[in-house]
């Protein structure tokens, strides 16, 4: 039986250190192949597999990495990919962690412009609106290129012959290869951070460069150069290529020349022409101050021959009299207004003394005493008639009352037992007692056999 070494790595441990020497040995590489098994998750990560015709490498593209890609990637793409090997440990796979994609070859390279042109349009980068005035005379101007460039050189020698006063400020840059893109954005913001400081006031900034092929050109077609462009405070001018060379970068800046030399005819112009723009305005000038002085001495002469300066006096008198007739109206007016208000005052006063308090009391204790007197009628009045009804009715009662029916000479038996009165001879028996009221009084006696039948 063989002997077991005293250390035995886990499954963990010599993939962590196959991770580790991979990562040391290839810190950085650059891969070429075709794109296959694409894959997109939510998660917003991408995954593929980058082959040719002997091998198969694993790439993944991490969220802020894919977010970047400025073409659309897609199964049979060939590409160009930049990054670190490494070891996914879960499955012990060694891959490819992408930190740049670019598309190989023309037709990607112009597939990539138009995909990231009308995504930038879409989000109004390329809108006019939002565009910057240029300056007609800028006195600093901050410019972007490559400082070994036919480029400036052309640049400077045009701005040196038409307006030599002003001053060039130069941000140097590569202006092609892997991180020129990088190089000029960062220059861009450079320059608008020292002109929000006041340190370095500019008037227009220009990004340029001569004319060459769409690779050489594709560090002005970069998405981070767009976006620099466009939060640019300072005006900017993009002088990219040939004339026939269109840039993203053409797009987003403020203003477009066609080649560095039309940039620096367009961004000032000729000191001649100046002078004779000012020679222009010197002539007008004169023309009109001489039409207004004429215009003046004109007036001036009407008014010294008008009736004003020849009969000062009789102006003044009749002055004189207008304001004694706005007086005399005014002091009518005044009396008028007077009047009307102490009209007005006379009868609020006497609305006062109707409505003040002791008037009121008055009033009402005039209509208490007439509610009593009609009440001590009314009340005298229905006394009189209870009486009378009441009267009436005690008449009526007296006649109706046994006394009165005993007074004319009838009598009442009752039962003195129950209380009942007797009505007819059926109502008692023989020895029934029974009690009899007369007018004087009352007897008792006992029904016989005879009585009773």
């Amino acid at each position: 039986m063989p002997t077991v070494p005293a250390k035995v790595l886990s499954v963990t441990d010599l993939t962590r250190r196959i991770k580790d020497l991979l990562e040391d040995k290839f810190p950085s590489v650059w891969v070429e192949g075709e794109v296959s098994n694409l894959r997109s998750p939510t998660s917003g990560h991408m995954y593929f597999t980058l082959k040719d015709a002997n091998a198969q490498l694993a790439v993944v593209l991490f969220r802020g990495v894919a977010a970047k890609v400025g073409f659309p990637l897609k199964d049979g793409l060939q590409v160009i990919a930049s990054g670190d090997i490494s070891v996914y440990e879960k499955s012990g796979q060694y891959q490819l962690v992408a930190r740049r994609l670019l598309p190989k070859g023309l037709g990607a390279l112009q597939l990539a412009f138009e995909e990231l042109k009308q995504r930038l349009a879409k989000e109004g980068l390329f809108d006019p609106a939002r565009k910057k005035l240029i300056p007609a005379l800028p006195q600093r101007i901050g410019l972007v290129t490559s400082p070994s460039g036919a480029a400036i050189r052309d640049f400077l020698n045009i701005i040196g012959r038409r307006f030599p006063n002003v001053h060039i400020v130069i941000n140097p840059v590569r202006v092609q290869g892997d991180g020129a893109g990088q190089e000029i954005a960062a220059a861009i913001d450079e320059f608008n951070a020292l002109h929000a400081s006041g340190s370095l006031p500019l008037d227009v900034l220009i990004v340029t460069r001569g004319g060459g092929s769409l690779e050489d050109l594709w560090a002005f077609n970069e998405e981070v150069v767009a976006r620099a462009l466009a939060r640019s405070t300072i005006p900017t001018i993009s002088a990219v290529g040939h004339e026939i060379d269109f840039t993203i970068s053409d797009f987003v800046a403020d203003l477009r020349a066609p080649t560095p030399s039309a940039a620096a005819e367009l961004v000032v112009k000729a000191k001649d022409e100046f002078a004779h723009h000012i020679g222009q305005y010197q002539s007008r000038l004169q023309k009109d101050l001489r039409l207004r002085l004429a215009d003046a001495r004109q007036r001036f002469s009407d008014l010294a021959t008008s009736y004003v300066f020849r009969q000062p006096t009789e102006v003044v008198r009749q002055y004189q009299q207008q304001v004694d007739d706005y007086s005399h109206r005014l002091t009518r007016a005044v009396a008028a207004t007077f009047d009307a208000h102490h009209a007005q005052l006379e009868t609020a006063s006497e609305k006062f003394k109707l409505l003040s308090p002791q008037a009121l009391l008055v009033n009402w204790r005039r209509r208490l005493d007439s509610h009593e007197q009609r009440f001590q009628a009314s009340w005298a009045r229905h006394r009189q008639e209870t009486r009378h009804r009441l009267a009436q009715v005690g008449a009526k009662l007296e006649i109706l009352s046994p006394n009165a029916t005993l007074q004319r000479g009838y009598s009442i038996t009752l039962i003195p037992e129950s209380g009942r009165i007797v009505r007819t001879v059926n109502n008692v028996t023989a020895g029934t007692k029974i009690s009899t009221k007369v007018l004087d009084g009352t007897f008792t006696s006992v029904v016989s056999s005879d009585e009773a039948g």
